[in-house]
């Protein structure tokens, strides 16, 4: 039995060689036929070897939210509230509001022999904001006449000494003439405008000092010289 065993392993062990033998032939004669590459390398690839187009995989991604609506609406909102309201704008220098009745006053003593066209409004009033810009290009092309805007709210009293019932209202006024003409306007009768100034604007000078207007004279900016000599005594 023991014979049997010893010739079975023997066996065993020379197909094993045998094998072996026959697969190192083979695979030296396929290393013949194909012969190796030289200057091959392997390279393995990376997820950093890879492009991705908008996309960064070696940081981590982070979503920002965007602010630019909000932005832009914040600017318009600014923008807006920068802007003059319409009542607030002037077509140039010889276009002056009156905050007061001495600035009225003073206004019309120092215009010497200048035509002087004053406009009374009310920032509520529908009528006298369509006529404004019409006014404003008026006083542009004629830049010899002085063109004064009184706010109806900011000088009631001065209004209703000067009989200002309707607006847009509108006094003309030169030198020692004092008042030379008043009408109501809109809009479309926006030529009664332009007739007056054709018929006043003419070139003359006065005579005199400027004339009282209406309730208001130039006079009321100080006090008599008989009341500042009682005071003075007293």
């Amino acid at each position: 039995m023991a014979d049997v065993i010893k010739f079975s392993c023997n066996s065993m062990r020379s197909s094993s060689s045998s094998m072996l033998t026959w697969l190192s032939s083979n695979f030296n004669s396929s290393q013949r036929a194909f012969p190796p590459l030289h200057g091959l390398q392997r390279r393995v690839l990376s997820v950093s070897d890879v492009s991705c187009v908008g996309c960064d995989f070696t940081s981590p991604i982070v979503f920002r939210p965007r602010k630019r609506f909000a932005s832009s609406k914040m600017h318009a909102t600014l923008t807006e509230t920068e802007q003059p309201k319409w009542w607030e704008k002037n077509a140039g220098p010889n276009m002056i509001d009156i905050h007061s009745t001495q600035e009225f006053l003073n206004a019309l003593s120092e215009a010497g022999d200048k035509l002087v066209i004053v406009e009374f409004y009310g920032t509520w009033c529908a009528s006298c904001r369509a006529l404004f810009p019409k006014l404003c290009r008026t006083a542009v092309e004629h830049p010899e006449i002085l063109f004064l805007k009184v706010n109806f709210d900011e000088n009631k009293p001065m209004c209703k000494s000067l009989n200002v019932k309707v607006l847009p209202y509108f006094h003309f006024y030169r030198g020692a003439e004092g008042l030379l003409d008043s009408f109501s306007c809109s809009l479309a009768k926006f030529q009664k405008i332009k007739d007056a100034i054709e018929l006043h604007n003419t070139a003359r000078c006065s005579i005199g000092p400027p004339r009282g207007i209406g309730d208001l004279t130039l006079e009321s900016l100080s006090p008599p010289k008989e009341k500042q000599a009682e005071s003075s005594a007293t």
